[in-house]
């Protein structure tokens, strides 16, 4: 009766999880979806507990208020621009979980039975594999966002990939041979210490550009190594909710890649983002005597006779904690009959739905964000463009050169509206590393400017116009 009710309450958290999904597809639902997988993780975890009692209660809610307390501060204290950073620290954090979990495990079952099924040995060896690569895939992808050790741009030499390759067969190699043989402890941990130079080496040669793609990727190792952690302990309930994860993952990862027109595994093994002298020199030649440079008061004057005006937020925005300025300006501009809308890139800024949270932050209604198939077909009918922080997501050497890092990539085609205002502090390059031909457009106009002081400059001249 016990085990019934047990799997039950795991049947009832897995509805409850995909339900989240679900609601998680839309902002305007988000929150509630949110609430729903709590509910269910609630479940699971009460369920757990009342199967098994691996260790004192005491110890549990102990465990409870100090992971509680850790989160209620990240929650609290993190930056909106550091949410990728948080995402992918979590993300590893599940990794590790799961290979300790896993570890711990195998340790105990191998200390107190003669004989070690092969469900458990494969599960933990994959457990083991790719929890590691996740753990320390994750923390390189948080120091190279946070630029706090490690270069945002990828980190190249070499035979990488061969080194790469010979590293993963070893790992592989070590799996076997802890399935041949399990009762020799310290293969796991071998498998474990390989695993863990392989993620290091898979993630520091990818760029800025591409890591929404790595984030989600990473996001999908988490539920698979949870999952495999769950046929480990026998918990269905840890499989159902990994594999959600993993499947997800995987979805999202190949949807962005999609959006952006490049495999995964050229997301993987491309390195994009190295700014090369070559690039430099580039630029300097598209740019020298080009760039038509403007104000705030020459873009009030020009909002002045605009009928629609459509806004591309990036990374910039967020940098500059820009989107509640932007809500201001985007009352005032309709307040005066313009019509305001937001052109919203699949990988804008650096986790998938980045700019939709951060302009959901600032209040900005759900029915003015657009996708960039809908937004791109404003575009001729559109007075003003106001590319606010973007580059690479507005490049039109995506469409014009196939030598290009970001050829094929789909962009918002901001140059085909009447008129382009770029807010930026320089002409530094996106995460791709290459010049942009848009800055020096016979309709582009340059407002060199910190985002957030551009828009409340911009409000200002608006009102004394």
């Amino acid at each position: 009766m016990k085990e019934a009710l047990i799997n039950l309450s795991y049947l009832v958290a897995s509805v409850l999880f995909i339900i989240c999904f679900k609601q998680l597809a839309h902002p305007r639902t988000a929150v509630r979806g949110n609430q729903i997988g709590a509910l269910g993780m609630l479940l699971c975890i009460v369920a757990t507990l009342f199967d098994r009692n691996i260790v004192d209660f005491q110890v549990i809610l102990a465990g409870l208020v100090v992971g509680s307390a850790l989160g209620a501060i990240f929650a609290l204290k993190v930056r909106m621009t550091a949410m990728p950073q948080m995402v992918a620290l979590l993300n590893g954090f599940g990794g590790g979980a799961s290979t300790l979990v896993a570890g711990a495990a195998l340790v105990e079952t191998g200390m107190t039975s003669q004989t070690l099924l092969t469900q458990m040995t494969v599960s933990t060896a994959a457990s083991g594999l790719v929890g590691a690569v996740t753990f320390w895939g994750s923390l390189v992808a948080y120091l190279k966002l946070e630029e706090f050790i490690i270069s945002g741009n990828p980190v190249q030499f070499r035979g990488q990939h061969l080194v790469n390759l010979l590293i993963g067969l070893v790992a592989l190699a070590l799996g076997a041979w802890l399935v041949i043989d399990p009762s020799r402890f310290s293969t796991y941990w071998y498998l474990v210490l390989v695993s863990s130079v392989l993620g290091v080496l898979l993630v520091i040669p990818i760029g800025g550009a591409d890591m929404p793609v790595v984030i989600s990727l990473l996001n999908s190792y988490s539920g698979i190594a949870a999952a495999c952690t769950g046929f480990v302990i026998d918990n269905n309930g840890l499989i159902i909710a990994g594999s959600l994860v993993g499947a997800s993952g995987i979805i999202l990862s190949q949807i962005m890649c999609k959006a952006m027109n490049r495999s995964l595994a050229n997301v993987l093994f491309g390195g994009v983002g190295t700014v090369s002298a070559s690039s430099k020199s580039r630029a300097d030649d598209i740019y020298a005597g080009k760039v038509k440079s403007t104000t705030a008061e020459e873009v009030a004057m020009l909002l002045d006779s605009a009928r629609q005006v459509m806004i591309v937020p990036g990374y910039g925005m967020a940098v500059a904690q820009a989107q509640h300025p932007v809500h201001d300006l985007t009352n005032l501009l309709e307040s005066r009959g313009i019509k305001v809308l937001f052109a919203i890139h699949p990988v804008a800024g650096r986790m998938p739905g980045h700019m939709n949270v951060l302009l959901a932050e600032a209040d900005i209604p759900y029915e003015k964000l657009l996708e960039m198939e809908q937004a791109n077909a404003l575009m001729p009918e559109t007075d003003i463009s106001i590319v606010l922080g973007a580059n690479d997501v507005v490049n039109p050497v995506a469409r014009t050169d196939p030598k290009s890092p970001i050829a094929g990539m789909p962009i918002i085609d901001v140059d085909k509206s009447r008129t382009v205002v770029i807010i930026k502090r320089s002409l530094s390059p996106g995460f791709a590393g290459i010049p942009n031909p848009l800055f020096t457009a016979d309709n582009a106009l340059m407002f060199f400017s910190d985002g957030k002081k551009a828009i409340l400059d911009l409000i200002r001249a608006i009102k004394e116009g």
